[in-house]
């Protein structure tokens, strides 16, 4: 898609304020019941703005960003491409499926090199998500590959698990152990050396993101690459244990396990093996790949690095080639809004916490890192606090609209864009009281934009990437069950004019999604989008 100078809108828009957007992670419009933590929670700014006449619902999930299906729900990663992009891309689940579906993925040079070292006697690891959440990863599509492995007769795999709890029921893990169990099982009863070898909780080990907390990803690498942590003599046997160690743990949170066979763990990654870490997104996935691939890395002592060929399901970071060698190709996005608006000159800023940081960044510009014009943009990250979620529920929503204000008031971005993680994060932990406090301080900080952009007499525009918040449990028999995922509600999509100088109506779009904003921002800032972009959610008459 060729970048280009944007066109003037023919009909003026004026003010002399920025464009602000907040991006309120994981507030979706729920049920306004006693489910819904949007609703319960005291929200003065939010029920404001959800009576302005500018105020629509965007689809969020699904086939609206990409993915399979529209009993897929949404994620910040696919949610934030689609609002940067202004369009529609296949994405990783989609493309892994299709790979798989039509053995591209087996054909691949990359396939091949795996296959190498597994002739050659090593053998082929795999870690990673293990659930059908369809966010980072699916169990489907690592049985298929397994499956396809024993066809060819590869002698041996290990298995490296880490368990959900996040975008699936809270503790589901040993439902899909049971599964690989079943297809492992299988293999061996044909002759083959197929087991589980080591594995955790995915916010305890291995999974962590934007350098976050390294540490995490050192339980992952002892525990999958050395051998040590925890030992027990079945993945099942390691679940249950935790469980009963801790009746409120959930599986997000178990601690790392290796599995033994005679008191020695029965998968260390060696020389002359192959490590596939079969997650498609990219965010939780970075770190351990670096782990694996950088001959100077000072994060932690790896006490060893063994020779191997690492690859990744996708390529998590295409423009430091993050990793190397990977199965499926990821979307390639060209033409983002933020390429539009600097080739057009317009300035602007981006910031969130660390634990959002690359998804205003990152993910906005379509999957690439770094700057497109640094003598235009400016992007800052707000160190995220180390701590459960829960116990700090406010996060750094009052660090992001101090950094938000300063910029308003110096007035040298035109366009300036926020994420506040809380919704997602604490919502993904479960605990009620943590979630309403967690969207009160999103609502507190909003009031404060709302308030900065009102004295400039700017545009404010609020919506969300995906839904979490606004579903805190679902009954189930009766019972009810504490709701840890993302869910299948639409998000809000409010525009607020304080200049009072523009004539701004919904354009009447036919099912509206995220892909429909970047279209609308541009005409806000006066200009015409990209005839590629989905429709514009606004008319300006």
């Amino acid at each position: 898609m060729e970048v280009r100078q944007l066109e003037k809108l023919g009909k003026a828009i004026t003010y002399p304020g920025p464009l602000v957007l907040v991006i309120m992670d994981g507030i979706g419009i729920g049920k306004r019941d006693e489910s819904d933590g949007v609703y319960l929670a005291y929200t003065p700014t939010l029920d404001m703005l959800f009576e302005e006449p500018l105020f629509t619902k965007l689809k969020a999930h699904g086939t609206a960003v990409g993915l399979p299906t529209d009993e897929d729900m949404g994620n910040s990663e696919v949610g934030h491409n689609a609002l940067g992009a202004g369009r529609v891309f296949a994405q990783g689940a989609r493309l892994v499926n299709e790979a798989i579906a039509s053995g591209r993925l087996f054909k691949g040079n990359t396939w091949l090199k795996v296959m190498e070292r597994a002739k050659s006697g090593g053998t082929i690891h795999f870690i990673g998500l293990l659930s059908d959440g369809n966010v980072h990863s699916h169990i489907d599509q690592l049985l298929a590959i397994i499956r396809h492995c024993a066809g060819e007769r590869v002698q041996r795999i290990r298995v490296h698990i880490l368990t959900d709890g996040r975008d699936v029921p809270e503790r589901s893990a040993l439902i899909y152990i049971e599964q690989l169990e079943k297809v492992l099982e299988e293999c061996r009863n044909s002759g083959l050396d197929y087991k589980i070898a080591s594995g955790g909780g995915r916010m305890l080990v291995t999974m962590d993101r934007y350098e976050a907390d390294w540490r995490i990803v050192e339980r992952g690498w002892k525990a999958h690459v050395l051998g040590e942590g925890r030992k027990f003599s079945s993945a099942r046997e390691a679940v249950e244990y935790y469980y009963a160690q801790d009746p409120n743990v959930n599986d997000q949170f178990l601690g790392e396990f290796v599995i033994v066979e005679n008191g020695k763990p029965v998968g260390t990654i060696e020389d002359g093996d192959a490590v596939i870490f079969f997650n498609f997104r990219g965010d939780r996935a970075i770190e351990i790949s670096r782990a694996f691939e950088e001959d100077d890395f000072p994060y932690f002592d790896r006490k060893r690095r063994p020779d191997v060929f690492y690859a990744g399901m996708m390529q998590y970071d295409g423009d430091k080639l993050i990793p190397k060698n990977y199965l499926v190709e990821p979307p390639m996005i060209e033409g983002t809004i933020s390429e539009f608006l600097c080739a057009t000159g317009i300035t602007s800023y981006a910031v969130s916490e660390t634990q959002k940081f690359g998804h205003v960044t990152y993910f906005w510009n379509g999957n690439k890192s770094g700057y497109i014009c640094e003598e235009l943009e400016l992007f800052e990250e707000v160190p995220s606090d180390r701590v459960p979620f829960q116990e700090r529920p406010w996060m750094k929503a009052g660090e992001i609209t101090d950094a938000v204000l300063k910029q308003i008031r110096e007035g040298k971005y035109k366009f300036i864009r926020l994420n506040f993680a809380n919704g997602d994060m604490v919502g993904h932990t479960g605990v009620a009281q943590a979630v309403r406090i967690a969207v009160e301080a999103v609502d507190l900080s909003l009031g404060r934009i709302y308030n900065a952009v009102k004295e400039k007499e700017g545009i404010l525009v609020v919506t969300a990437d995906h839904g979490n918040a606004d579903l805190l449990f679902t009954e189930k028999k009766g019972k009810r069950e504490p709701h840890v995922a993302h869910t299948l509600n639409p998000v809000p999509f409010i525009i607020k004019d304080f200049s009072g100088k523009n004539r701004i109506k919904l354009s009447g779009v036919e099912n509206p999604g995220l892909s429909n904003v970047a279209s609308t921002l541009i005409n806000l800032l006066g200009y015409k989008a990209p005839e590629e972009y989905d429709p514009s959610l606004i008319v300006i008459e």
